[in-house]
């Protein structure tokens, strides 16, 4: 069950800077480029577009000509987790990336830039969970949202979201919000008082092959329509379509094991 809230029923272009913590972006790392384009492709409607070549075999996903998503390349000698990571705006990347140190994080990669794109950095949180960090220059983040084939949400699954959440609020000055009830261990992160991403922990329940990670959820017209489409196209289900507060979500997987949700949200 998705707890998202907020960003999901927003629609139309997104071409302003970014405040710093709003989650901006969403990248992805496999194996197999070219047979993951043809599957989003296929499931979202994405076309593709080479770059920035400071990335190497990288390329952004768009639709009718917007910049929604990126789909990179893993060095062959690598053997990471395939997933979904959200990238958090930040005003400078390095200062940025140095506060993730001091409060218990690690930086994997950068900060480096990204041609006239921008800057980056790679981190993890002190629970391992993986996030981007992005200093936009001439690409200012995914250009539309509220539509299918954009992303609508962003969700940390975690063991505890109490003890993490202070890490993101110390890091990008997020704004905690309550939860969504006494027995759900969920912590929702604002800013200026709008819900940007989610975190849910879940203890125990935590897939043993995964540990922390983040989840973005994508607008989809018809939440089990595109779950019978991506199941043709060799994705998983990982979890059926169900009714929420939120809208009719479904939590699945790409042929390379990349976890994301579906979500026909409610408007």
């Amino acid at each position: 069950m998705t707890y998202a809230r907020g960003s999901a029923g927003r629609s139309g272009e997104t071409n302003a800077r970014r405040a710093p913590g709003t989650p901006c972006w969403v990248s992805l790392m496999v194996h197999g480029p070219a047979a993951t384009h043809d599957f989003y492709g296929a499931l979202f409607g994405w076309e593709f577009r080479p770059g920035p070549q400071q990335l190497g075999p990288y390329a952004r996903a768009l639709l009718d000509g917007q910049g929604v998503a990126g789909i990179g390349q893993l060095p062959p000698d690598r053997q990471l987790p395939i997933a979904w990571t959200p990238y958090f705006a930040s005003d400078d990347v390095d200062r940025t990336a140095e506060t993730v140190r001091l409060c218990g994080g690690t930086i994997g990669v950068g900060p480096l830039d990204a041609g006239e794109a921008g800057r980056l950095a790679l981190g993890s949180d002190p629970s391992g969970a993986v996030f981007g960090i992005w200093e936009a220059a001439a690409h200012l983040g995914t250009a539309v949202t509220g539509v299918p084939g954009a992303p609508a949400w962003n969700e940390l699954t975690t063991y505890e979201a109490a003890g993490v959440a202070k890490f993101y609020e110390t890091v990008f000055g997020f704004e905690l919000g309550p939860g969504v009830s006494a027995d759900v261990d969920y912590v929702t992160l604002c800013l200026d008082g709008r819900p940007v991403a989610g975190l849910h922990g879940v203890g125990t329940a935590l897939p043993r092959d995964r540990g922390p990670h983040w989840v973005t959820y994508f607008e989809v017209a018809d939440a089990d329509e595109s779950l019978g489409r991506l199941v043709g196209l060799g994705g998983h289900v990982l979890r059926p379509a169900q009714d929420t507060p939120y809208g009719r979500v479904a939590m699945v997987a790409d042929p390379e094991g990349a976890r994301f949700a579906l979500l026909h949200s409610e408007r």
